[in-house]
């Protein structure tokens, strides 16, 4: 029983942090957009100067 007096306000004080940090998560705009990060990541260029790929028989044709 004695135990209560003990878990009992440090339960509650544990809830009210972990309130204010998800409040606090909320005002920041961290759940915002959930969906943009994914589609950005499927629509990404890998390449490091964006330019489109060319094929090596158009090199040809140039020279």
């Amino acid at each position: 029983m004695e135990s209560l007096y003990l878990l009992i306000p440090l339960s509650v004080l544990l809830v009210v942090i972990i309130g204010a940090l998800f409040w606090n998560a909320i005002r920041g705009g961290q759940f915002d957009d959930l969906e943009g990060p994914a589609h950005r990541v499927l629509q990404d260029d890998d390449r490091p100067d964006g330019r489109a790929p060319h094929n090596e028989g158009d090199e040809e044709k140039n020279n």
